[in-house]
């Protein structure tokens, strides 16, 4: 299969909405993880999160705003940004050249909320409310299809905090069997009450009041996780296409991908994150000594730190390839997690820098891998790996390689 190029990519993430705004704050180290606003997290057993606070809706046209809810719009602005980022004027390709495919995971509890709010407030029909758990998973794809007219092949994936990577390498696969052009990654929103709860039912959601310390993957004082919103959305197309149409931007190619799932838990086998990044490593035809960086998934549960921490150091020796996790600045952001961090990867390999992953005054894995702190790192950057887990099993795993 020809790796297809990345032509570009729009970013909506907690420190910053548009890709140089965030690029901007991530290599500042400045973090967007606060106190929520969007509802009163008072009596909630956890506070912080990486919350969108400049609000999408405010660069959409307004007949669209009472149409969508907050994830949609936020996906509405980043799929503008990244067609308009690729210089493509989606009018110009041939029909049903061109496709959208999205991952998704806790964005629509928002609009299922306000369904049973509806329903609960206002006599709204039941089956109102049941629909909402019908149509919630592919919106995105929908709303990015028919306001860019890209009627080609589409689709949507839930896997977690996972499915930016399995978004992308469907769009990879429809690239293959001749698609132009494709629009992928993901963007989720999960800051609504009903969705807090249900996260909260993990009970890897951290606790701790301070938004320094309370996400710090690999950290002795590791606490959970915190979720937040936003993600990216990636154009990708062929080669032969983005030079025929003479593209401006090639952040980079999509080498490799692999997806793996757990055994049951109990079972005495293995995980499967150490074969999915040898399978991913394999499809690209890259050794693991030809990775200059790895984008880690960073879990921020102690046990899941430790088990990366141990994978990285049998796949790649210990400390011998640079690691960073610059989604501590955001917190995790399930179905728009790896797309984003897929666009910081890109990012770095442009600018030959390797992002921070701040906050981590106690770190607990010094011996098995060399995690990029406090400031960025200056290197020359030709291949990155971006890994991802999803609750409750999934793995995945891209290869990236920067334009020669």
């Amino acid at each position: 299969m020809t790796a297809p190029v990345v032509t570009g990519i729009g970013v909506a993430a907690p420190n910053g909405i548009g890709t140089e705004e965030y690029w901007a704050a991530v290599l500042r180290g400045e973090s967007g993880i606060r106190r929520i606003t969007r509802f009163d997290p008072t009596d909630y057993t956890a506070a912080l999160a990486g919350e969108l606070i400049v609000d999408p809706a405010g660069r959409l046209p307004g007949r669209l705003v009472p149409q969508t809810d907050h994830m949609t719009q936020a996906a509405l602005v980043v799929a503008e940004q990244a067609l308009a980022d690729a210089e493509v004027v989606t009018e110009d390709l041939p029909e049903y050249s061109a496709g959208v495919v999205t991952s998704a995971s806790g964005g629509g509890f928002e609009f299922g909320q306000r369904e049973l709010e509806a329903l609960w407030h206002k006599g709204g029909k039941y089956v109102s409310a049941y629909q909402s758990f019908a149509w919630f998973y592919p919106v995105n794809t929908g709303q990015i299809s028919i306001r860019h007219d890209l009627r080609g092949p589409s689709g949507a994936v839930v896997s977690e905090q996972a499915g930016g990577l399995d978004a992308v390498a469907k769009a990879r696969r429809n690239l293959g069997v001749g698609a132009r052009l494709m629009v992928a990654g993901g963007v989720d929103g999960s800051l609504c009450p009903w969705s807090w709860v249900c996260q909260l039912q993990s009970g890897r959601v951290s606790d701790r009041s301070d938004p320094k310390r309370a996400y710090v993957p690999f950290d002795a004082e590791a606490s959970g996780w915190l979720p937040g919103e936003g993600g990216a959305l990636l154009v990708l197309e062929s080669p032969e296409a983005a030079a025929e149409r003479d593209a401006g931007h090639r952040y980079g190619q999509i080498l490799g991908y692999a997806a793996t799932f757990d055994p049951r838990p109990g079972s005495d086998r293995p995980d499967g994150l150490r074969r999915c990044i040898e399978l991913a490593l394999a499809d690209a035809r890259v050794e693991p000594s030809e990775v200059d960086v790895v984008f880690a998934d960073a879990a921020g549960v102690p046990a899941a730190d430790r088990r990366e921490a141990e994978v990285l150091a049998e796949v790649f020796g210990a400390r011998q390839v640079p690691v960073t996790a610059p989604k501590t600045m955001t917190g995790r952001l399930l179905g728009g997690g790896a797309a984003l961090d897929l666009a910081t990867a890109l990012l770095a390999m442009r600018d030959s820098v390797i992002p921070p992953t701040v906050h981590i005054d106690q770190f607990d894995h010094a011996s098995l891998i060399d995690l990029v702190r406090t400031t960025p790192r200056e290197q020359p950057l030709r291949t990155a790996l971006v890994v991802a887990r999803g609750f409750p099993g999934f793995n995945s795993a891209m290869v990236l390689r920067r334009p020669a």
